[in-house]
């Protein structure tokens, strides 16, 4: 095993725990949880101050899956957080006009779906009001926040894509510039969204989930979802009242499958989910630890059975309100066996596998070269576990560089159109009432005999199951720490279409961070890997959180140094 000397100090506690892609997000849990909260409302509130803290990368107008796990009941349960194209979407505009591509601007919003998220999550599993939960990202807002070195390089690299939209570059490049590191960043804007929503939770007559259902409506029928979709109107979108009143999450059971005595928690395969699940499933009954932690058949036997999973991904993977995914097959052993006996050990695919499964649609997408587009900007993640073994797991998104603010309330509207396809043959293709293919997934594990439960996720786009599979292994098999687990070195192939417009496809390409060295890249290459150097803790990496809790309490969280992530508990 490649030595891994920790950057950050091991946190073990007993009583509850958050860790969060932004150390302000992970303090306004905590705050949740010492006020008597339980981890719906520590995580909620984290969420929230996400929106703020983290703004390049997460919209409270965007999405926000999560996934639950009640200790009474031992249910894992997940909020879908992820809204559909509007009624009035022309999908035929996209072939006609933009020679198949989805352009930046209002063409590519979808019913945001976070808003409804976070306070599904508090009707079902909380016990705090909105207000409670909206308190710290509230203050942020209004207030302000000293902006974090990777803030500042972020907005100002993305400076095209954001003065593109003038009340766009209005907040996040104030007086026409970036904020440097240190300067105190304040969204008035999103604080007085945030108001909005608090006013009518308090003048609501009756309980708690009166005024829940008070805050819902603010924004999907009242004041917001007017200036909304008069926005939308006013752009040429297709965003309207209708499609905002009519929207509601999907709440269901999270699939599950095996890997040794661990069961992985996912999301359906509106989002890209199952990829772990699937990769899991192929590796199980291996013996990883003896091909040796990050050694040449390690990385390959891993990226192979991802690439497998990945072609599955493309060929079948969609909203299932309208596509028919096996995925009871998909994670089924006897299919993860017939597919792992795809793999050659001693040479690598040359691009993306066939799919294990009939599909209607091939490739589907042009050969390119890399390209960065907007909708690519990334991702945060929150977990938390409270002292009665509760679990929040919940990886909201949406930055702001691929279209324009809403005048007035401070976000962009879900940009999240960018992660369909515009080929009519593709299962996660663009149509009215049709959810993308969502790339951010939280996750969960569980020992099988209630040993342990482990939430974790990370951003990184398609990287994100890959990120998360390395960690989950770094302690299963190599026996990590969680903050060992999320610092050591990793790598991703990208050998495969990209979720996000323009949906680039580099047969081959696998990174790897360079503490892994020379010599395993090197070997690599000789099995037929394009195998390439990635910066030692490169954000694109992901952002791996995670909180591992035993039976007997005790429990020891890890946040990534690739972001500014942190664990806060006791």
């Amino acid at each position: 095993m490649n030595a891994v000397s920790p950057t950050r100090a091991r946190i073990i506690g007993t009583r509850h725990m958050v860790a969060a892609g932004h150390y302000l997000a992970a303090q306004a849990g905590f705050q949740m949880l010492e006020a008597g909260g339980n981890a719906t409302d520590a995580g909620v509130a984290a969420g929230l101050a996400l929106c703020v803290v983290q703004s390049e990368y997460v919209s409270f107008g965007g999405v926000a899956p999560i996934m639950i796990h009640d200790a009474a009941s031992g249910r894992t349960t997940t909020i879908s957080g992820l809204g559909t194209w509007p009624a009035r979407t022309d999908p035929e505009l996209f072939l006609r006009e933009y020679g198949g591509r989805i352009p930046r601007g209002v063409l590519r919003s979808i019913v945001p779906g976070a808003p409804d998220a976070w306070i599904t999550a508090l009707e079902l599993h909380g016990t705090m009001s909105f207000s409670d939960a909206a308190a710290p990202a509230l203050g942020f807002a209004r207030d302000g926040f000293p902006v974090p070195e990777l803030m500042a390089r972020i907005l100002a690299d993305y400076g095209d894509e954001l003065t593109q939209f003038p009340g766009t570059a209005a907040i996040w490049h104030p007086g026409g510039a970036a904020p440097k590191t240190g300067d105190i960043f304040v969204q008035s804007d999103l604080a007085e969204t945030f108001s909005i929503l608090i006013e009518a939770e308090r003048r609501a007559a009756g309980d708690r989930s009166a005024g829940l259902a008070a805050a819902r409506d603010a924004f999907y029928r009242g004041e917001i979802a007017q200036r909304i979709a008069a926005h939308q109107r006013h752009e040429g979108g297709w965003l309207d009242e209708g499609d905002l009143a009519g929207f509601r999450v999907d709440v269901e059971a999270a699939l599950s499958t095996s890997f040794g005595a661990a069961e992985v928690f996912m999301c359906a395969p509106w989002c890209q989910g199952p990829v772990l699940g699937q990769t899991l499933a192929m590796l199980d009954g291996d013996n990883l630890a003896a091909l040796g932690h990050n050694t040449p058949a390690y990385v390959h036997r891993l990226v192979e059975a991802l690439k497998l999973s990945y072609a599955d991904r493309h060929a079948l993977y969609g909203d299932p309100t309208f596509v028919d995914v096996p995925t009871e097959t998909l994670l089924s052993a006897s299919y993860a066996r017939a597919r792992a006996g795809r793999i050659d050990p001693h040479r690598a695919h040359p691009g993306m596998p066939d799919p294990g499964l009939a599909s209607n649609w091939g490739l589907g997408t042009d050969r390119e070269p890399e390209k960065r587009d907007p909708g690519e900007l990334d991702t945060s993640y929150v977990c938390v576990v409270d002292r009665q073994g509760n679990v929040f797991s919940a990886t909201p998104s949406d930055g702001p560089a691929g279209g324009p603010v809403v005048p007035g309330l401070g976000f962009v509207v879900s940009g999240r159109g960018v992660q369909s396809f515009t080929d009519p043959a593709a299962p996660a293709r663009v149509g009215p009432g049709r959810r993308p293919r969502l790339t951010p997934s939280p996750a969960l594990f569980r020992h099988r005999d209630g040993d342990w439960i482990m939430p974790i996720g990370s951003p990184g786009n398609d990287v994100q199951p890959q990120a998360i599979l390395q960690a989950f292994l770094n302690m299963e098999v190599f026996g990590m720490t969680p903050q060992e687990a999320v610092e050591a070195p990793r790598f991703a192939t990208f050998s495969y279409p990209r979720s996000s417009v323009p949906h680039p496809f580099l047969a081959g390409l696998l990174r790897l961070e360079e503490r892994i060295g020379v010599e395993t890249r090197e070997a690599l290459r000789a099995l037929g890997h394009d195998a390439r150097d990635w910066p030692d803790w490169d954000f694109a990496a992901g952002g791996v959180c995670t909180i591992r809790r035993e039976r007997n309490g005790r429990m020891e969280g890890g946040a990534d140094p690739r972001r500014p992530g942190a664990v806060a508990g006791w």
